[in-house]
């Protein structure tokens, strides 16, 4: 299968390395069948299918530069935020896309459009309240190039938009208190370095799936793209190896339990990520 490819460099060096890392991506892509590992968010690498090893315990359920949230087509989209206190640094659009019945909003913010590094704060609202009200911030990572609100596979970009939390899963044991359903799989495997010699064990031990492109109430590891192979897929919140990533969201571990015990499928969290004052 082909290497979950990443980069640990700060853009200039990026800059200069960019005929190795497109040569990379380019070889990554074209040796990893797109039924597969759909690999948009990052090449997922494993050495079995996936399709054959799915657990059975799983416990349920170029860039433009205006950006949207996803296709109008997309089943997985929300719409209708509540008012109120709102969440800082959104655009209106973004947080009218914020589901009204949900409590529970990972925000995402990149640098800019071209960046690979994130800071993550958790909002959370009371029952009954329009106030959204600020966890601690983290960093993290997303892609090696940035964002893009027209994703597409293999370019190297995380999608814009607002998508729900629905299912998790890992190669660990998922935290005690884990609320969203979790697939415990072997075939959660980063195998091999990232593009700057980054070791990638470890990156799937925590996955939480972003709705992008996938069914929900599927496991992580589920091969189903509504919206076609050409839009990728694929795209996790997982353990960061301190470099970008090809689509997704990085964090720290201990971040990552904290997120696996802390949301809740009846608070219908979602997550919205983008460039700052997306």
């Amino acid at each position: 299968m082909a290497r979950h490819a990443q980069s640990r460099a700060p853009r200039t060096r990026l800059s200069r390395r960019s005929k190795a890392v497109s040569g990379l991506a380019l070889s990554t892509l074209v040796g990893t069948a797109l039924w597969a590992w759909p690999a948009s968010g990052d090449d997922h690498n494993s050495g079995t299918d996936a399709k054959s090893t799915m657990s059975t315990t799983a416990s349920g359920p170029d860039t433009p530069r205006t950006p949207v949230s996803a296709p109008k087509s997309a089943p997985n989209a929300a719409p209708n935020a509540p008012a109120g206190r709102p969440i800082p640094g959104l655009s209106e659009a973004a947080r009218k896309r914020i589901p009204a019945d949900s409590r529970q909003v990972l925000v995402v913010t990149g640098k800019d459009m071209d960046s690979f590094q994130s800071r993550v704060v958790l909002y959370t609202r009371e029952e009954g309240s329009d106030d959204w009200e600020p966890g601690p911030t983290w960093s993290a990572h997303n892609a090696a190039r940035g964002w893009t609100d027209d994703h597409r596979y293999g370019d190297l970009r995380s999608p814009i938009g607002v998508y729900p939390l629905t299912d998790a899963g890992g190669l660990l044991a998922p935290p005690a208190g884990t609320k969203l359903p979790y697939d415990r799989n072997g075939s959660f495997v980063a195998d091999g370095t990232g593009v700057e010699g980054e070791p990638l064990a470890g990156a799937f031990d925590y996955v939480i799936a972003i709705n992008y492109n996938r069914e929900p109430g599927t496991s992580p590891l589920d091969q189903q793209r509504p919206w076609g192979a050409a839009k990728g897929g694929g795209v996790w919140l997982h353990v960061d190896h301190d470099g970008p990533t090809q689509g997704c969201i990085s964090l720290k571990p201990k971040v990552m339990r904290e997120l696996l015990r802390t949301l809740d499928p009846d608070l219908h969290p979602v997550i919205v990520m983008g460039p700052a004052d997306y």
